[in-house]
């Protein structure tokens, strides 16, 4: 949505704070949809092809209905929500089945692979963005539908991992917080979507007000530079450890946050960026293959649909409060709410090493 909000704000006359429930939204239908498959365990009862194909499908209808009949932000806010409902069933189930076809020694780099096309996929729309705002979200849908006949048609679980299990266990979801290294895993995840949604959502306001140019630039910064980033990241954890590389990962990215003041407004703000798409993204599939492996086998859908559930849920706070920073202090020094993200991701993942 953050492709089309500034067209959707002259359009419908909305505000910046109306503007947020469109991904806002979304981040909240997310995590009712997760926290109902965490509590039915859907994710390991049900075949997990199947409930993706189903899943990417039903957020293509939602957005279609969005993109070819919506007039209003009333009728808008509740099929964003649907929409992430849908999207609870694809992300994590997507981690499961990309585990299932990866052993340990090689996971990270194939769940860097997974990240890196969820983050070009979430950032394709500004390659299209000078369209006008319902054919962006009609060209959307058409491709989730591709991505959710492909998912029926050539995905099936891999040898790696239970692929169902009979057994219902709503309990682990919570279970797995008793135990230290799921529970450092989960935090260092938490310190990482704090930063990660609100700087895609934000970004194109961030780089429009430092008069940079928006749509191709997001695409080669958060997408190509991330795709990069997730899968170096991959390298990196199966090459020198989760949490090595979940650290340098942070790292970066915190100081990109801390730094972005002197950044903005400067001809290096582009590859400055294109750093930060880099390093924001490039630890996410090192936390769902750190979780996959310390997690019950039985029950690892049920835990990446849980850490995502509770990582998106904070989605909502951080993309909620800086556009509220700055209308306090400018869009200049906005994403400084963002640098304690990171730093604690950092020190939580810094301890699963001891």
């Amino acid at each position: 949505m953050s492709a089309v909000v500034p067209s959707l704000r002259t359009e419908w006359g909305i505000s910046a704070g109306a503007a947020v429930w469109l991904t806002a939204s979304v981040q909240l239908g997310f995590v009712t949809g997760a926290v109902g498959a965490t509590v039915l365990n859907l994710a390991d009862r049900v075949r997990p092809h199947l409930l993706l194909a189903v899943s990417a499908a039903a957020g293509a209808v939602f957005t279609l209905v969005l993109g070819l009949t919506v007039h209003g932000l009333g009728a808008a806010i509740p099929l964003r929500f649907l929409t992430g409902v849908a999207l609870a069933g694809v992300y994590p189930v997507g981690m499961k089945l990309m585990a299932s076809w990866s052993e340990t020694r090689n996971r990270g780099r194939a769940l860097g692979v997974l990240i890196g096309a969820l983050t070009l996929g979430s950032a394709l729309p500004h390659v299209f963005g000078q369209l006008p705002w319902r054919e962006v979200l009609v060209t959307a849908a058409a491709i989730a539908f591709l991505g959710a006949l492909t998912a029926l048609l050539f995905v099936r679980p891999g040898p790696f991992l239970t692929a169902t299990t009979a057994q219902l266990n709503p309990r682990y979801a919570l279970q797995m917080f008793r135990e230290r290294k799921p529970r450092l895993v989960n935090l260092g995840y938490f310190g990482h979507m704090w930063e990660l949604y609100a700087l895609w959502t934000w970004l194109p306001t961030f780089l429009l007000s430092s008069n940079a140019p928006v749509g191709l630039t997001v695409f080669l910064t958060m997408g190509v530079a991330g795709f990069a980033g997730c899968l170096a990241g991959g390298w990196a954890a199966d090459r020198f450890g989760r949490a090595p590389a979940a650290v340098g990962a942070l790292t970066v990215s915190g100081l990109c946050c801390l730094l972005s003041p002197l950044a903005w407004g400067t001809p290096l703000l582009i590859a400055f960026c294109a750093v930060w798409g880099a390093s924001v993204i490039a630890d996410s599939g090192v936390f769902s293959a750190s979780l996959s492996e310390v997690a019950d086998p039985r029950y690892v859908g049920t835990a990446l649909t849980a850490l995502t559930a509770i990582g998106f849920g904070l989605t909502v706070v951080s993309i909620q409060l800086v556009p509220l920073l700055a209308e306090v202090v400018t869009w200049r020094y906005a994403f400084l709410l963002l640098v304690p993200g990171p730093v604690i991701g950092a020190l939580a993942m810094l301890r699963t090493r001891s």
